[in-house]
């Protein structure tokens, strides 16, 4: 029996199949994508992840109990401590500098991405905040595991960040997101489930624009 963060997937597939098929994510999986894509991905990646957090905050504010509450405050922390270290630390390993980081300026593609999610927060209700996270957990838990199957490229790199994705553990938030999408799907009226698939549709897309983004090489906006 499909649940309904399944129901939420497959009237995305045709956008998560476009992912799983360009050519930045075939090309960390193959270990041929090219340096200056990845790092332009990275930079960008950091900005992504500062909003993230807020995101998440926003989550814990609205969350309507006490334990959700609690799951999105220590998503907020890992997200704002123990991830931007991380990052920073993986963006070195890659040539990319803290200074660079910090002077990073937003891509129209990240911009449009982080505006959707905290406009979604701030004047969605908590169900279309969280089905508009779910694409950003499960779609990289999805790439992570499937380029996980195919077997680690050669370039290190590229192996240690599917290893991150496809690790049991960000598997398992991945589905603690998927069920709690679940939780608010069974509880939403019919008008509730629509704006759910709305949000779920639109975070997707900008999923796929933001490797495309990358993998462009977009520039930062004016």
């Amino acid at each position: 029996m499909s649940s309904f963060a399944d129901e939420l997937r497959l009237a995305a597939a045709a956008v998560w199949e476009a992912q799983h098929d360009h050519p930045f994510v075939r090309g960390i999986g193959d270990g041929t994508l090219p340096v200056e894509r990845f790092r332009h991905y990275v930079r960008q990646d950091y900005l992504y992840l500062v909003d993230y957090g807020r995101l998440l905050a926003l989550g814990c504010a609205r969350a309507p109990d006490l334990a959700t509450m609690r799951r999105f405050a220590e998503l907020t922390q890992a997200i704002l401590v123990t991830e931007m270290d991380l990052h920073r630390s993986f963006a070195a390993d890659w040539g990319v500098s803290e200074a660079e980081l910090e002077a990073e300026r937003a891509t129209p593609t990240t911009r449009a991405y982080a505006d959707f999610l905290l406009r979604t927060a701030a004047l969605g209700d908590f169900s279309e905040l969280v089905a508009a996270l779910l694409p950003c957990m499960w779609g990289y838990a999805e790439i992570g595991e499937r380029l996980a199957q195919a077997g680690p490229p050669a370039h290190d790199g590229y192996a240690r960040w599917i290893a991150t994705y496809a690790d049991p553990e960000f598997q398992a938030l991945a589905s603690w997101c998927r069920e709690l999408t679940d939780r608010l799907g069974a509880a939403a009226d019919p008008a509730g489930r629509a704006r759910m698939h709305a949000a779920f549709a639109e975070s997707s897309r900008c999923e796929l624009a933001f490797w495309d983004a990358a993998w462009r090489l977009e520039a930062p906006a004016g």
